[in-house]
């Protein structure tokens, strides 16, 4: 019987579980060619603002939520494997004397050991729906609502899809962070510590 691996989630968001397991489509078997993958969702909390206003937060957000799933692994007595953090924000840069808002997806995998930071790209907001949230408070779910005249947005592409015309969904952007972040759990050669690299 094939060893399972179960892969802890702080989230239950169909964007983000569907992102883990696309993720888990392209690397599980560099992470372990024999063993069988189970993604599972729990909701937990951020310990961040609704939308993060900056990378910083963002990064905090992705990593309190996976440290939150090791805390309820701990609790519970489960034994799971990899705990994962996923957290989209902005983050605004002055770039030529203009401030410019971007979107990010940011991801942070422990396997309770360790923890990685992964980063999606960025796509740049536009300026009154970056005022709409970063000045007036809005979340950004329900601000990319009203500005595209949808609804559920944030459960289907995301902002992502909104501004790139689902060239890049929200799912596409998590996916994206997450092969990034698992890097030194399957490239571990390339990580490991310089001594051991013979510096």
């Amino acid at each position: 019987m094939a060893e399972k691996i179960i892969v802890a989630v702080g989230s239950t968001r169909k964007p983000k579980l569907g992102a883990v397991n696309d993720a888990l489509g392209e690397i599980a078997s560099l992470l372990n060619n024999t063993a069988e993958f189970e993604v599972i969702g729990r909701e937990v909390a951020s310990g961040v603002s609704h939308t993060p206003h900056s990378r910083v937060e963002s990064m905090q957000g992705a990593r309190q939520r996976a440290e939150a799933l090791e805390k309820l692994a701990s609790g519970e007595d489960q034994h799971w494997n990899y705990f994962v953090g996923l957290e989209g924000g902005l983050d605004a840069v002055e770039e030529n004397g203009i401030q410019r808002v971007f979107l990010e997806s940011w991801a942070y995998v422990s396997d309770g050991k360790r923890g990685q930071f992964g980063r999606s790209g960025a796509v740049e907001v536009p300026e009154i729906l970056a005022y709409e949230v970063l000045v007036n408070g809005t979340e950004l779910g329900e601000a990319i609502d009203r500005f595209a005249g949808e609804a559920g947005i944030r459960d289907a592409q995301g902002a992502w899809g909104v501004l790139s015309s689902n060239r890049i969904t929200r799912q596409d952007a998590f996916r994206v962070a997450l092969i990034a972040a698992f890097a030194p759990f399957y490239n571990s050669k390339m990580y490991r510590p310089a001594a051991a690299a013979g510096r």
